[in-house]
């Protein structure tokens, strides 16, 4: 156990030692625990299709079909994105936006150029696609896109990602080996850390991965897990995490981990917002306290009716 988290301390230290040699980026304490102090994320779990409530937030929050200015990064398909637009077309015909903006590249020094990332300085959108995590690491990471992409959160804009578009947004780069996904801390570990201190999975119970962020977590106390089914997200506003989509959200905590005390039962009766297993499982509307590390309480619905 110790090894294990030792390597992953390494490895974290490792990713500021190139950040300081190379990066733009500059680093400022946060007041937020995970989430971003401004803008949105929408973390999707894969295959989000046609799940009006997911597209619809992501558009209102990129200022509307008609005013937003939304850039497509389609990096982590591989290069024939570069060419292919129809991942593109598929996000503009989801959400109705006319100002769409392809970008892609697998250069990390044109991904240092002012050339490469002026569609990002107006944009009030960014939006990854799936693919394999670890191109968007070997592409953007700590360069001057990386910086822009931040600073489209600093204007108040939205940043989402589906499958390893959603994983790359998170700060530990979840099965981000190049040898395959089935590889859960590999080659590369360091991701964009739009969601700072966290852990992000995908395509949860569809491919039976829910107990696979359990050991990781258990050994990185510090580190909040995700795992997203498909056509699932999280909305997440500073530290204030809510889920939309047809599926289920896991939660992976490591107090909530180690608590062999927690019986699922509050003030003697059955606790539905916590489980007494390793994690817990989220549905759409429910809320949680990132920075807490707690539910949410849904509010109560009051009975209106006149007699």
């Amino acid at each position: 156990m110790k090894k294990i988290t030792l390597t992953v301390f390494a490895l974290a230290a490792f990713g500021i030692s190139v950040l300081a040699q190379q990066s733009p980026i500059t680093i400022k304490k946060s007041v937020t625990r995970h989430g971003p102090e401004q803008g949105s994320l929408i973390i999707i779990g894969g295959n989000v299709g046609a799940q009006r409530d997911i597209w619809d937030k992501f558009t209102e929050l990129a200022g509307g079909k008609e005013k937003a200015v939304l850039v497509v990064v389609t990096t982590a398909t591989g290069d024939s994105a570069a060419f292919d637009q129809k991942g593109v077309e598929e996000v503009k015909r989801q959400t109705g936006i006319k100002n769409v903006t392809l970008l892609h590249t697998s250069d990390i020094k044109e991904a240092n150029s002012e050339k490469f990332i002026a569609p990002l300085k107006k944009a009030t959108a960014v939006y990854f696609e799936g693919g394999r995590q670890w191109r968007i690491a070997d592409s953007y990471l700590n360069t001057l896109t990386h910086q822009a992409f931040i600073e489209v959160l600093n204007r108040g804009g939205v940043i989402a990602g589906s499958s390893a578009g959603a994983t790359i947004l998170g700060s530990f780069l979840w099965r981000g080996d190049t040898r395959g996904a089935h590889i859960l801390v590999g080659d590369h570990t360091q991701g964009l850390a739009f969601l700072k201190n966290s852990a992000i999975d995908q395509h949860l119970l569809v491919r039976n991965r829910q107990f696979d962020l359990v050991d990781f977590i258990r050994k990185s106390p510090e580190l909040i897990g995700i795992g997203l089914d498909e056509a699932t997200a999280v909305l997440v506003q500073q530290d204030t995490l809510q889920v939309l989509g047809k599926s289920f959200v896991a939660i992976y905590d490591y107090a909530h981990i180690i608590n062999d005390s927690n019986k699922h039962v509050a003030d003697g009766r059955e606790d539905f917002t916590t489980s007494s297993g390793p994690f817990f499982f989220l549905r759409n509307g429910q809320r949680y306290d990132l920075a807490a590390r707690k539910v949410i309480a849904e509010a109560k619905k009051t009975n209106t009716a006149k007699n």
